[in-house]
Parts: structure tokens; sequence; C-alpha cells
């Protein structure tokens, strides 16, 4: 189990739950039938057996010296808070260092007692427990996990070959300008970062900076991960899902890996921009906390160039972009970072194809528009991908969901970059993306440097003419090079003519096919004439 798998525990005797009156605070009983928040506990990985367990207000459950009750009333965990976890299936005992065991009491207390072994029968001393969640692996999981040594070996070998200098050659063959790089702020620490994490990522954001400089790329150093973290997932490194780094201990760290990151990279003719910080919860930061820190790192920034590009984040969930426009953080080469995902939210959960592209043009575009046009900071999607919830897509699917995002996305007057450029997932990795050509980004889209003119005859079958008329909009605003002559609507047959050959279309399939069949040529020939 890592840190921040979330636990429900039942007392098999009393069948009853454990748990932490008021979220945490006080006594701890078993008493409850149902299992919600103050029955829920995070725990906190110390071995591979040992655990403490936080409740649900950030109080740890603790054993008073080894005896007596075991209460929620412990600000921060030491040998009182750990407990040994011993697990046979669902069923577990809880131990203590000094061998004593938790049990559960007839008037349904958690206390302990100094028996020996208890046993795996329907005791007081066992309980069932329930893995609620578990869905944090990011860095601080992955570390405290495997341990400092296997943890060294892991990212040592993770680092030197996962990203190479042979990617960058690639993103400059396809036309990319620009890294974005995710970095934590134990870099700052580097070699030797606190526990658990792993020292190493300074030399390969080194190494990073030299491929840039050797293959005519900039760089931009996003912090993607503040002390205490800044909205409590696993990219940020939080060890159990809680927001704490809007807190004046933590922001004052901040500043600090602001600081490092300045002096070392300022100069360097690779760096573009400094990220202050990625995604800030709208939830756990307040506008004015983050505000000031954001002033606060631009003038750090600015103590080392006056060049240099100082990109703010916007605050994800309910918050408008338009409030760091209002701001005020700096005066010169100000960046307002937005994400677009048609992801992560409700409200995409049952859009089609048709409708996530539609959506692109609709809300994302006039968006960009409003603040190209504000008269303040520059605009960046730093993070979009070519995903959705749409089931089964098709690749042209795929294509026209990504076209559709170049096109809106080429109009921020700061640009974009790509979530990620290696990923598991095959629709999160650009590299996949370009080269099985679900992401039709090169020669043949408005990055284009080459020119061709080439002229289309369509006639679209009756029974579809709304939807293709919609796809053949898409492809024309998207290929600027194209020319149609001719769009003929409601006829009873449908023809796409691309000179000197005629193909006739019986399907939205077939349609389909015929473009990826048009695309096929533009991406394998250097020059077309039609």
């Amino acid at each position: 189990m890592l840190d921040g798998a979330q636990v429900q525990l039942k007392s098999v005797a009393l069948q009853k739950y454990v748990s932490a009156a008021d979220g945490g605070g006080g006594n701890v009983t078993i008493d409850r039938d149902v299992a919600s928040s103050w029955e829920t506990f995070k725990l906190w990985r110390v071995s591979e057996a040992e655990f403490q367990f936080s409740c649900f207000g950030g109080q740890f459950l603790t054993s008073n010296n080894g005896g007596g009750s075991i209460s929620a009333t412990a600000v921060s965990p030491a040998m009182n808070e750990t407990f040994y976890i011993e697990r046979n299936n669902t069923k577990i005992h809880i131990k203590l260092l000094n061998g004593n065991y938790a049990q559960a009491t007839v008037n349904n207390q958690l206390n302990v007692n100094n028996q020996g072994d208890p046993g795996w029968d329907d005791n007081e001393a066992t309980f069932e427990m329930t893995i609620v969640a578990n869905n944090l692996h990011g860095d601080f999981q992955l570390a405290n996990g495997f341990g400092h040594e296997k943890a060294q070996e892991v990212l040592t070998n993770h680092r030197n070959n996962f990203i190479t200098a042979e990617d960058f050659a690639f993103l400059s063959r396809h036309g990319i300008n620009t890294v974005r790089i995710p970095v934590g702020w134990w870099i700052a620490k580097d070699p030797e970062p606190p526990s658990p994490f792993i020292g190493g990522s300074l030399a390969a954001l080194d190494r990073a900076f030299s491929w840039a400089k050797t293959y005519n790329l900039k760089c931009i150093i996003d912090l993607h991960a503040a002390p205490g973290s800044q909205n409590g997932m696993e990219h940020s490194a939080s060890r159990d899902g809680s927001v704490d780094w809007p807190t004046p201990d933590y922001i004052s760290q901040t500043l600090d890996v602001i600081d490092f990151l300045s002096a070392r990279y300022a100069n360097h003719p690779a760096l573009l921009g400094i990220e202050l910080l990625n995604e800030p919860s709208a939830a756990a930061v307040p506008l004015d906390v983050l505000v000031s820190y954001y002033t606060r790192g631009y003038h750090i920034v600015r103590n080392y160039s006056s060049t240099v590009y100082v990109i703010v984040c916007q605050r994800i969930g309910n918050a408008d972009p338009m409030e760091l426009y209002q701001a005020n953080i700096g005066v010169s080469n100000i960046v307002v970072d937005l994400h677009y995902y048609n992801l992560f939210d409700p409200y995409f959960s049952n859009m089609d194809a048709t409708e996530n592209i539609q959506y692109i043009y609709d809300k994302r575009m006039p968006q960009l528009q409003a603040l190209n046009s504000a008269n303040g900071p520059l605009v960046y999607i730093g993070e979009w991908v070519n995903e959705w919830n749409v089931t089964n897509a098709s690749q042209s699917q795929y294509q026209m969901f990504g076209m559709a995002q170049l096109e809106a996305y080429d109009d921020a007057s700061f640009g974009w970059s790509y979530w990620t450029l290696k990923n598991d997932r095959m629709h999160w990795d650009f590299e996949w993306n370009i080269k099985n050509h679900y992401l039709l980004f090169g020669r043949y889209t408005s990055h284009s440097k080459c020119c061709f003119n080439i002229h289309i005859f369509v006639f679209v079958h009756s029974k579809h003419p709304d939807l293709v008329a919609f796809i053949f909009r898409l492809w024309y605003k998207n290929m600027h090079h194209i020319k149609p002559i001719c769009c003929l609507m409601n006829t009873n047959h449908g023809y796409i003519k691309m000179v000197p050959k005629l193909i006739t279309v019986r399907n939205i399939e077939e349609l389909f096919y015929c473009f990826r069949c048009f695309i096929w040529h533009l991406e394998n020939k250097s020059s077309y004439s039609a």
C-alpha cells in the first residue's frame, strides 16, 4: 500500500466501523454502521509493513505512549503514531511498535492490550480493511514506496532513457520550437533532496537545456510541484491528497526555488520562460494569496532577467482566467497559462465526436479571442491533449478533433504546448500521435511552410448534408491551402473529385476514408499538383 491510500476499518467482532469523532481531534470509537469521511483514514507509509493513519481533519491516530485507548489527537506523526499492519487477505491486525495490539472493546472503544498473537478468527483484534481509494502514484509514492536505494535505481534509469537527445531532434524536425519541462521543488536541494525524494533531477534539467541549445529549441521551466502541494494531486507530489501549500512557510520555500532556478538559468540562451506554479487549486488556494505569490515571484525573476517570460497558471476548478488579467502582477513579458481538456468534467462525459469538435469552435476559440484582445498578459495554452471521452472513435475523428484544437490554439498569443511528449496512454503521447497520423501536425497544417493549390469538387449525399458540411468546414478551416471550387448539397449521389480521379462515396465512413487518403498524399509527397 502506498502513501495516500484511503482505508476504512470494520471490527469483525462488533460489525461496526472505526470512527474518528468530528473527523479527528478527540476519541476514536467503533460505533458506526456506515462508513463516511470520519471513518476514512489516509495511510502514510513508513515501511512495507509500518503505517500512520491520518484522519479527515488532519490529525493522526496515536497510541498514547503504547497503552490505554487510541485517540485521534496527534498533530504530527512519530513513534506513538506508527503501527504495523498485519494482513491476511482483507483482514488485518493493528500492532503497536511495542508488540501490543489494538482491539475493539464492548463499550465501542479502540483500546490497546498486551496479549500475544490474537489469531484470525472473529476476535476483538481483527478488523476488515477496505481500500476505498489508492489513486496517488506520483513522485512521493514512487520514492517512498520503493525505498531510497531501489527508487534511485528506477529513477536514474528513467532519467537516462525515457527522454533523450533523439526526442529533441524529433521535435525540431517536426517544427516544434519550445519544450515545457515540469520540475519539483526538491530540484533546488539536488543532489541530496529531503527524503523521500531522489537526487538527479537537476542534472536531467541541465541535459535538457543542452539538447535544446543543440537543436535550436527553447525551454520553459514549469514548477509543477510546490512544497506542501498546491492542488493535492499526484503530479504535485502530494503525500495524501492534502493541499498544504498556501502557508507563509511553504510559500517562502517556493520563492526560494524560483530564485534558485532564475539564478541558474536566466542567462542560458535556451531559456524562454519560468512558470511560477502549475495548476493551483481554486478550492484551496485563495486568489489574493496566489496573486501575492505570483507578484513576488515575478520580481525575483526580474532580479536576474528583464526579458525572460514569467508565466502564471490559471487556478484549476471554478476560476475565471480573467482574474489573472486584472491582477497587475507585472509590467512586462507576463503570460497566463490556461489548460484546455475536454476531460475531467462531467460536462464532457456524454459528448460525441461532433459535439467535442464544435465545442472547440464555439467555446475555446471565442475565449481565446477575448483574452487576446484584453490588453493584458499574453495567452498560453500550456496543456492540451488529443483525447476525449468518446469511445471507439475512429482515426479520422481523432484527426479532426486534433486539427480543430490546433487551429484554435494557434491563435493563443504566446502559443501552446501538448501534454505530453511521451506517455503510456497512446493519445496522450505526442510522438505516437505524429508517427501514427492521429494528430495531423506538420507539412499539411497551418504550421506548414509548403504551399499547395488543390481544387476539390465535393458532392454530398442528401442523407447527411449537415454533418458532411460540418466535416468539410473543419477541413477547409484547417487546411487553408485547399481551395474548394464547388460544394453541392442534397444530391442523390455522393462524389468527391480530386483531379484526375473521381471517387464514389456511398456513406459517411467512405467520406472520412477519402479525406484520409487525401491527407496521405499530402504527407508523403513533397509537392502535389492537381
